[in-house]
């Protein structure tokens, strides 16, 4: 895993941020990255952060490196709920040979937010903490606020609907028409029906303490199918365990949960 460097690296802005307007707070800057909040319609909100050339951050399961993101509300009025949500990854290959999920270029974590009382506005506050790495990773910070509008017609509306058109969707693994098995001691194949679209990958999170390495396995149908494998887990634990799987691609991402049993 590629170490966060703490001394010296991060430069948050301390002077001249971008200017805010009713729907978006300023921009927080950081060694490159910069990040803010912006309101869409009643209940909606976002984190946009926009990374420099070259540099990623990352998804709720970093991969071989980096670190997830991390939200804080703490501190923000008349709030009864905000729920971030996380945009399908991509697999990011590492000039180290590692592997990262996360995502480069740009990325807008949308947030449900609830009202205590929904007669009065509600001003979130968000410490932000995130990775961003180059060629090296950097530890990155962002206190954020913003006073969501009542009203009106945000200028973001379609730049949070596109993100949430990119969060995964929940369903079964039988509605994939998926089919897991057993190829061996703690090694199992995931296939999914074929469908139009872009490539598609699988990503897994498992328990603290357990690691679960995926790659595709060619299936000469169409259907597309991973490999699964149990590189990792506590010293005291035992199979079956309960993964969260996330296919991406084809006529878009899903989430899903899988049980991975002992090889019998």
């Amino acid at each position: 895993m590629k170490p966060l460097i703490f001394a010296g690296a991060i430069a948050l802005a301390g002077a001249a941020p971008a200017a805010a307007d009713d729907y978006a707070s300023a921009w927080a800057h950081a060694s490159l990255a910069q990040a803010r909040l912006i309101a869409g319609a009643a209940g909606e909100a976002a984190v946009e952060v926009r990374l420099a050339p070259g540099a990623i951050t990352y998804w709720r399961n970093p991969g071989d490196s980096g670190a997830p993101p991390s939200f804080d509300f703490a501190g923000s009025q008349n709030l009864a709920r905000a729920e971030p949500r996380f945009p399908a990854p991509q697999r990011i290959a590492e000039p180290d040979g590692s592997e990262a999920f996360g995502y480069d270029g740009a990325v807008v974590f949308p947030i449900a937010v609830a009202a205590a009382d929904a007669s009065r506005p509600v001003t979130l506050k968000l410490a932000l903490d995130y990775a961003v790495c180059d060629k090296l990773c950097l530890p990155a910070k962002a206190a954020l606020s913003l006073t969501l509008p009542q009203g009106g017609a945000s200028p973001y509306l379609e730049t949070i609907a596109t993100a949430q058109a990119q969060v995964p969707r929940a369903v079964e693994a039988s509605a994939l028409g998926g089919a897991l098995q057993s190829t061996g001691a703690n090694a199992w194949r995931f296939c999914a029906k074929a469908e139009a679209g872009p490539a598609r990958d699988l990503f897994v999170e498992a328990p603290e303490g357990w690691w679960i390495a995926t790659k595709p396995d060619a299936a000469s149908d169409g259907r597309a199918c991973f490999a699964l494998e149990l590189q990792q887990k506590p010293d005291d634990a035992k199979l079956p365990v309960a993964i969260r799987a996330t296919l991406t691609g084809g006529a878009g991402a899903r989430e899903f949960p899988l049980a991975l049993a002992a090889n019998p």
